[in-house]
């Protein structure tokens, strides 16, 4: 018996602002249809813009004016509809973390935070509500992506709320709040025995062979336009001016590119105006297949096998990691890297400052932007932003046996004091080691 595949309906929507798929290498370009591999080089496809469309259609006021969401940028992101699937994803604070910039000794720091973005406390709300908004007009009625936890979290909660059907692949070895996360809205969930370069090269199968619409294989084109957002945000929420320098965490490279590529499309439409921006990126030791090629002073990624806690980020063979390289270069940023124990401290000090629980990806961020400042990487009067793009509730396993235990007294007022003497006095000692 022949299996359905469940094919897209035919492009038949048109949008004033994105034209066509083009070929990051070699510049052939497509239809706008679920493709994302050149079949000339083998290159990615990016999607095209009308950008003297978008500079007569958008206004700094016109974008104040819009939804509270990403989709107040929608001129800037490759959806047709007047509809799209909008659950109020985006505009997260920029937080300016004074506590922990004067523990860094920087002056100007801001906090980009993710960590509250709806609806699943990750930064890939934003890829996906593109993703699937795009799938939607394509036709495809089920929609799956291969994932490190927060995507499928994503994917899962996102199609539930546009009634897409939707099976979503993960290493078998994830953080339970992850899983946990994904199964609550009902998707199939497949628990792959292998880790994540190896989920997605079965998943490229899977896409092929169903004709499913993948956020992060078929629909890629769309879905990593949605990390524009992150730049769009920050600048709006400066007043409307660029940051000197970003730290953001690395992955597959994509968001870090993205960033990069949301502040020249400001500039470019002429709503903020042109300056240096740097831009540094993190990842864990464990798994750092970028931050080795940038030490070696490499032009090309020699791809490793993860071995991290920071497993939202342990991207061995990383799609986008030559790209992320140039930019680096080319803004006179850094990549560095930071072990497993430096990723837990990270989160420990953003917690302890700014009152901000991240997952491991922002423990990574937040400890190489102290390995950044220490070194002299960072210029202490630089306005810098570092970009927190998940929640600590995700994983909460890295933490354990790093935090402090709480103290179990008598409902009576002298086993309080007892215990409020004893919490200062560590306290006391703690602080003393400290400044040894």
């Amino acid at each position: 018996m022949t299996q359905a595949i469940d094919r897209p309906k035919p492009q038949t929507l048109s949008s004033s602002t994105f034209s066509h798929l083009q070929c990051r290498e070699c510049g052939a370009t497509y239809d706008l249809a679920a493709k994302h591999v050149c079949e000339e080089c083998f290159g990615p496809l990016e999607v095209a813009y009308d950008y003297d469309a978008i500079r007569r259609q958008v206004s700094r006021e016109s974008i104040a004016a819009g939804p509270n969401s990403i989709w107040r940028y929608k001129a800037f992101l490759p959806v047709a509809t007047d509809d799209p699937i909008d659950v109020g994803t985006g505009m997260t604070p920029l937080l300016k973390a004074n506590r922990l910039a004067r523990r860094l000794g920087l002056k100007e720091l801001y906090i980009k935070n993710d960590a509250v973005n709806m609806p699943t406390l990750s930064f890939k709300d934003r890829v996906v509500s593109v993703a699937l908004t795009r799938a939607r007009e394509l036709g495809f009625t089920t929609v799956s992506c291969a994932s490190t936890g927060n995507l499928a979290n994503s994917t899962a909660a996102i199609a539930a709320h546009a009634g897409l059907d939707c099976c979503v692949f993960i290493p078998s070895d994830l953080e339970a709040g992850k899983v946990l996360g994904t199964l609550i809205y009902a998707p199939t969930v497949m628990a792959v025995d292998g880790n994540y370069d190896q989920v997605n090269r079965l998943c490229s199968e899977v896409a092929n062979t169903h004709g499913w619409g993948f956020v992060n294989i078929n629909l890629r084109p769309y879905y990593s336009e949605g990390s524009k957002t992150l730049a769009y945000e920050v600048v709006e929420q400066l007043g409307w001016k660029l940051p000197d320098h970003i730290v953001a965490p690395l992955a597959s490279g994509s968001l870090y590119g993205k960033i990069y590529k949301g502040f020249n499309e400001f500039v470019k439409v002429g709503l903020v105006d042109d300056k240096p921006v740097r831009f540094s990126g993190a990842q864990a030791e464990g798994c750092s297949p970028i931050s080795q090629a940038y030490k070696a002073d490499r032009d090309f990624i020699t791809p490793v096998k993860p071995n991290t806690i920071a497993k939202s980020i342990a991207i061995g063979n990383p799609a986008d990691g030559i790209y992320a390289l140039e930019i680096a270069k080319q803004t006179n940023g850094h990549i560095e890297d930071v072990t497993d124990a430096e990723i837990i401290e990270g989160m420990k000090l953003l917690a302890e400052t700014e009152g901000i629980f991240t997952e491991t990806a922002g423990g990574t961020t937040i400890a190489v932007l102290k390995k950044l400042v220490e070194a002299g990487k960072i210029n202490p009067d630089e306005c810098t932003v570092a970009y927190i793009t998940g929640n600590g509730l995700k994983t909460q396993e890295a933490m354990s046996g790093a935090v402090g235990e709480p103290l179990f007294i008598e409902p009576k007022l002298d086993s309080f004091e007892r215990a409020w003497e004893r919490a200062n006095t560590l306290s006391r000692l703690d602080w003393q080691q400290t400044q040894v």
